[in-house]
C-alpha cells in the first residue's frame, strides 16, 4: 500500500533534502529520490525504484517496482502536440525498467489513447524519446538517440538500433531488430531484420531468435511463413491465405497474420535490387 510522500518515514524511503516531491505523490517502500529531483502531482512510484539526481517525473505518472531512472531523464512531461490543452492524461511505466540519461517520455493526449505506456524489463538508452500515446511492450531495447513519434507501438522483445526515427502510428513487431540509423515509416513485421532509409526487410532476425530460445522447428516455421509472405511474389492478401492453409495452427504464422491484418500504414518489404547491383552479384 503506497503512502503520501509527506507521511513517509525516513526508514521507508530515501528522499534527498534538495528534492521536491509534491505532497500528493505516493512513494512505496524502498524508493530512493536523488538530489534535485522533482516529483509531480499524483505521481505513484513502486517499491524499490530509484531516481538518480536531477530526474523530473511529471504529473499523473505511474512507475512500477525496481525501475531505475538515471540523471537528467524526464518522464511524464506534457506532450509535444499543439492540440494538447493541459488535459489530465497519463504516463505508465512498468517494473524493472532501466531509463538512462536524457531519456524523454511524454504523457498521452486526450485525442489519443490518453496515456503513454511502457511495460516491464525494458532498456531505454541515452537520449531516447518516446512521444505521446506510444505503447511499448516488455523486454524491449531502444538504443541511443532513437525517437518514437506519437502513437507508435513496439511489441515484446523488439530491438531498435541507435538513431532510429519511427513515424507516427507505426507498429514494430515482436522479436524483430531495426538496424541503426534506419528511418521507419511503415510497419515492421515480427521476427525480421529491417534496415535502411527508408527501412526495408533484410531477412529474419535469426541470431535474435536463437538467443531467445526458439527451437529449430519453430525457426523453420517462421522461415516458411516469411518466404510465403515476402518472397512468393504473391499479393499480400493471397500470401496470407496461402499461409493459413500451409501452416494451420502455427503460433508464429498466426502472429504474422494478425500483425498484417491489423496494419494501417502498410508493411515494409524487401528492397528490389537494381540492375547494376544484381549484375555485380552474378
Amino acid at each position: 500500500m503506497t503512502k503520501p510522500a509527506k507521511d513517509l518515514k525516513e526508514k521507508e524511503v530515501n528522499i534527498h533534502p534538495t528534492a521536491i516531491v509534491h505532497p500528493g505523490a505516493e512513494l512505496d517502500t524502498g524508493v530512493s529520490v536523488g538530489p534535485y529531483c522533482v516529483v509531480g502531482e499524483e505521481v505513484r512510484i513502486g517499491k524499490g525504484t530509484r531516481l538518480y539526481p536531477h530526474v523530473v517525473i511529471g504529473d499523473w505518472t505511474t512507475i512500477g517496482q525496481k525501475t531505475t531512472v538515471f540523471q537528467f531523464a524526464s518522464v511524464g512531461a506534457a506532450p509535444q502536440d499543439i492540440a494538447y490543452k493541459g488535459e489530465k492524461t497519463e504516463t505508465i511505466i512498468g517494473d524493472n525498467n532501466v531509463i538512462r540519461e536524457f531519456v524523454t517520455i511524454h504523457r498521452g493526449t486526450a485525442k489519443g489513447k490518453g496515456r503513454t505506456v511502457c511495460g516491464n524489463n525494458n532498456l531505454f538508452m541515452n537520449y531516447v524519446h518516446i512521444a505521446h500515446d506510444c505503447i511499448v511492450g516488455n523486454h524491449v531495447i531502444v538504443a541511443n538517440g532513437a525517437t518514437l513519434a506519437g502513437h507508435v507501438t513496439i511489441e515484446d522483445h523488439a530491438i531498435l538500433g541507435g538513431l532510429v526515427p519511427v513515424h507516427q502510428y507505426v507498429r514494430i513487431g515482436s522479436y524483430c531488430i531495426v538496424g541503426g540509423a534506419s528511418a521507419v515509416s511503415k510497419d515492421v513485421p515480427p521476427y525480421v531484420m529491417a534496415v535502411g532509409n527508408r527501412a526495408h526487410l533484410f531477412g529474419l532476425n535469426m541470431v535474435g531468435l536463437r538467443r531467445k530460445g526458439f527451437s529449430k522447428h519453430e525457426i523453420e516455421e517462421i522461415k516458411k511463413a516469411y518466404n510465403i509472405l515476402f518472397r512468393s511474389h504473391l499479393k499480400l492478401s493471397e500470401a496470407v491465405e496461402r499461409l493459413k492453409k500451409e501452416l494451420p495452427g502455427s503460433l508464429h504464422a498466426d502472429r504474422f497474420i494478425k500483425f498484417i491484418e491489423n496494419s494501417k500504414r502498410g508493411l515494409i518489404r524487401e528492397r528490389v535490387k537494381k540492375r547494376h547491383e544484381q549484375a555485380s552479384m552474378d
